[in-house]
Order: C-alpha cells, then structure tokens, then sequence
C-alpha cells in the first residue's frame, strides 16, 4: 500500500521534499552568488553608478524645494509691488524699497542654487528650478518697470546674481589657523527662462493696467499699452524659432494686450462721459464680455 503510487501521502510527501530541495538550493546559490560577486568588477561598477544616481536625486530634490521658495518670494514682491496703483506718488518709494528687500532675499536662494550646480552641468537639473527662476525674472522686470518704464534687459539680471561664498573652515583646524578664503559663485539666466519670464510679466502689466484706470490714472494705460505693443512685437519676431514653451504664452499675451488696448479705446472714446470711479467698472465689463466669447470660441 505505501507503494502504491494512486495513495496521496507519497505524492505529498515527494511534493514537500521537493520544495524543501528547491529552497534549500536557491539560498545556497545566492550564498554563492553573493561571495562571488562581491568581488566582481561589474558589481563594483554598479555600485559606483548607484551612488552617483543617489546623489544626483538628491541634488535634485533640493533644487525642486529652493525653487518652490523662490516662486513663493518672488509672487509676494509682485503682490506688493500692485500697492503702488492706490497709494499717493510719496508713499511709493517705501513700497518698492520693501519689494526690493524681498528680491533681495530671493537672489540669495538663487545663491544656494549656484552653490548646488557648482561644477554640474546646469541643463542636467534645467527643470527642476526653471519655474521659480522664470517667476523671479517676472517679478524684478516687474519693479524695473515701475520704476523706469522701460524692460530690463537679460546682462542687467546676470549682473546682480554674482555671490560671494566663504569656504567652510575645517572643524580639525585649530581655533587659531586662519580663515579660509571666499570664492565667488555666479549663476547665468538661460535665454529660454528670460523670455517666459518677460511673457509672464505683460499678465502684471495689464493687472497694473485695470488698477490704474480703477484709481483715476488715464496716463498709464497709454503707455503701457506701446509698451505691451513692443514686446508682442518682438516675441513676433521670434516665431517658431525659440522655445516650444514661448507660443503657448504668446496667447496670453495678446489677452493681455487686447484688454489694455480695449481700456485705451473706452478712455479715449468714453473718458470725458464716464467719470473718473466709473471708469474701472466700465472696463471691468468690457473685459467680462471679451473672456465669455473667448471661451464660446
């Protein structure tokens, strides 16, 4: 009866000596495989490829949450800087000093990124910090243009981005050795970030636009809409030859100058029918009914 191959208990039996074989081998070749390949040249090479993956992950996880700091910084200077529409003219300096202070603080964060991208390869890490840079870009011509009615230009920008960074001193080195030299950083806007920066910029001018024409300022829609003319034109110009980024803004930007021409034409037109506290609920409607057939369309 044991013999007989029909009866289950020899064929559980087989079944369960058989897994026990199979384990049994399978960590006994891994056990194998592990001494032997600790000295393997290919292990060790993968090895080295694995720290530098970790290391480059890392890297980029810290300049994702640097640029997360600077597009904070930099969206509370232009925040501030649109107080400038409903204050007297003597009351401005201290706002765009303020702004100015906050941008300052933004540029030491662009500083850690140049400390992180010392000797890397900037491209490599591009779009890990490309947001916050194109919102500081936004938020500095932004100031610019308040104060000198006039785009910054992209050698003005690199130019305040230079950074004085002292070696840190060896903890070995006695408390009288002498202190380490400084060395200096600098960080270059890329063209690319420039331009997305100065298309996110016409959005604050129109809002500037609406906040003047609301505080009884009939001057600066005029010239914000030559100004507005000229930097379409040249993004015009660029076409399809520039970032793939660059003609998804593009559209916004004609928004942008189609409502401040269309405040233009009802100052221009309307001006001397509506009073001076109408004039932005006017235009405000005018805008209302220009974005309800935008997006029939």
């Amino acid at each position: 009866q044991l013999l007989n191959i029909n009866h289950p208990a020899p064929l559980v039996f087989c079944i369960a000596s058989g897994e026990g074989w199979s384990r049994r081998n399978a960590e006994a070749a891994q056990e194998r495989d592990v001494h032997a390949n600790s000295a393997s040249p290919v292990i060790a090479a993968f090895k080295v490829f694995q720290q530098e993956l970790d290391t480059r992950h890392d890297k980029h996880e810290r300049l994702v949450k640097i640029s997360r700091d600077v597009t904070i910084e930099s969206k509370r200077a232009i925040f501030l800087l649109h107080r400038v529409t409903s204050v007297p003219d003597a009351e401005r300096p201290p706002i765009l000093n303020e702004a100015e202070g906050k941008l300052e603080g933004v540029r030491q964060k662009i500083g850690q990124i140049a400390e992180e991208l010392r000797g890397e390869d900037i491209f490599q890490f591009h779009r890990a910090f490309t947001a916050g840079i194109q919102e500081y870009v936004e938020a500095v011509s932004f100031l610019h243009y308040i104060r000198h009615r006039g785009l910054i230009s992209l050698e003005e920008i690199n130019a305040r981005l230079v950074f004085m960074k002292a070696e840190n001193p060896d903890p070995k080195d006695s408390a009288e050795a002498a202190p380490s030299g400084a060395h200096v950083l600098t960080f270059q806007v890329t063209p690319a970030d420039y331009l997305l920066g100065v298309a996110d910029l016409t959005g604050e001018l129109m809002r500037l636009c609406i906040g003047s024409v609301g505080n009884g300022d009939i001057d600066t829609p005029f010239q914000l809409s030559q100004f507005l003319r000229q930097i379409h034109d040249g993004f015009s110009y660029i076409g399809n030859t520039g970032p793939y980024e660059v003609s998804k803004k593009l559209h916004t930007l004609r928004q942008s100058l189609g409502k401040v021409e269309d405040a233009c034409y009802a100052l221009r037109v309307r001006g001397s029918e509506i009073p001076k506290h109408m004039l932005a609920d006017v235009f405000c409607s005018r805008t209302a009914h220009l974005d309800t057939e935008e997006g029939v369309v």
